[in-house]
């Protein structure tokens, strides 16, 4: 039985030893397995939309493309879970022959997108996502979120160490204020 048919190999057998001619489609596929394995991801069954331009050349076959999606994850700072849109280019030579290919080849008068939208999709995912730039993360003792309390300040931490000199910086000052003795001369 044929190994099925994956929704990122593209069929370039019009294109092929034809430099000069191009073809231009899109791809719209539910994502088949998850692009990403950090806090943001783009889940499989996500739905990936590529508009592609393919270009005959001598070397092989020029496939660029902008790739849109969505990304799913969780917000480093307070942990709620969040979507991203995504929206990346790609663009890769698919040589005829291995001696001329850097990576890729033109297989079968097919090439596969695949590993190129992946390494594009998820080197554009970010390694700390936030669900909004000011973000006040969990509150570190109780770790409840701190957006859903707005009244929340952060209570001072006194290290163990400097606790002696705490008392000499709330003591009244004997001798006036500092500033006094110098304006008056």
């Amino acid at each position: 039985m044929p190994a099925p048919k994956s929704p990122y190999s593209v069929n370039v057998r019009d294109l092929t030893r034809r430099p000069g001619d191009h073809r231009d489609s899109t791809l719209d596929f539910a994502v088949p397995e998850r692009l990403g394995e950090s806090v943001v991801y783009v889940d499989a069954g996500a739905q990936l939309h590529i508009d592609l331009r393919l270009e005959s050349l001598h070397e092989g076959v020029l496939a660029s493309g902008d790739v849109e999606t969505t990304a799913s994850g969780q917000c480093v700072r307070c942990l709620d879970d969040l979507t991203l849109p995504v929206e990346v280019e790609f663009q890769e030579l698919f040589a005829y022959s291995v001696d001329e290919a850097f990576d890729y080849t033109v297989q079968d008068d097919h090439v596969d997108l695949e590993p190129v939208v992946r390494d594009a999709v998820v080197l554009s995912l970010p390694f700390q996502p936030v669900c909004r730039p000011d973000c006040p993360g969990l509150d570190p003792e109780t770790g409840e979120r701190l957006a859903d309390h707005p009244e929340w300040k952060p209570r001072e931490v006194i290290d163990p160490r400097w606790a002696a000199l705490e008392s000499l910086r709330t003591a009244p000052d004997d001798e006036g204020t500092a500033g006094s003795s110098r304006e008056k001369r």
